[in-house]
């Protein structure tokens, strides 16, 4: 039992407070890919773009309030961030397949309420943008993770790590947005818990 003021101790921990699981597997927990470490991203990053999918224009131009953007763009925003912070400021591949291939400069929502995206357009980009954020979890390890990054021209240094766990909380910061919305509509919302 952990009691305020006690720190709990697993048995999973030795002497030198190291992980047993690192004494276990040694060099091999840093070489792993990171990818067990975000389970629901793939499943959250589905029931998005099903229910995207289903949406009609009406749908997607429907604002929460006066002075937020429309759900289009809010969903626009979201796959493009994923092209910014895991390309652009991240370095990993495959901005060019995706619709956002300036992302530091056009995203929908931040830079773009003009080309409206329809329901098609959405699913293409999320599925290509999640495409990439895949390839990340998949290919980076631990050691990857710690890695300080900047942007070049851009004075924000954080570890890789940091920007990983920032685009997944975005992913999931907008859908939580999104049902808000959805849900006071009547319409049917991203099950995050299925």
């Amino acid at each position: 039992m952990n009691t305020p003021g006690h720190h709990y101790h697993s048995a999973a921990t030795f002497a030198g407070g190291a992980p047993r699981s690192a004494e276990r597997y040694g060099d091999r927990m840093t070489e792993a890919s990171i990818g067990a470490a975000y389970p629901s991203w793939s499943h959250y990053n589905t029931a998005l773009r099903e229910v995207v999918g289903y949406m009609t224009a009406e749908h997607l131009a429907i604002q929460p309030t006066p002075d937020r953007w429309p759900l289009w763009a809010s969903v626009g925003h979201l796959a493009c961030q994923r092209v910014f912070w895991l390309c652009v400021f991240g370095d990993a591949p495959g901005a060019e397949t995706t619709p956002f291939t300036d992302s530091g400069n056009m995203c929908p929502g931040d830079d773009d309420l003009e080309h409206v995206l329809g329901p098609g357009d959405l699913v293409d980009a999320l599925d290509s943008t999640f495409a990439i954020a895949r390839w990340c979890i998949d290919t980076w390890t631990l050691d990857d993770l710690q890695e300080v990054i900047s942007h070049p021209g851009d004075d924000r240094r954080h570890t890789r790590g940091w920007v990983l766990q920032r685009v997944f909380a975005h992913d999931v910061s907008h859908i939580t947005e999104l049902n808000e919305t959805l849900g006071r509509q009547g319409l049917p919302q991203v099950d995050l818990w299925e």
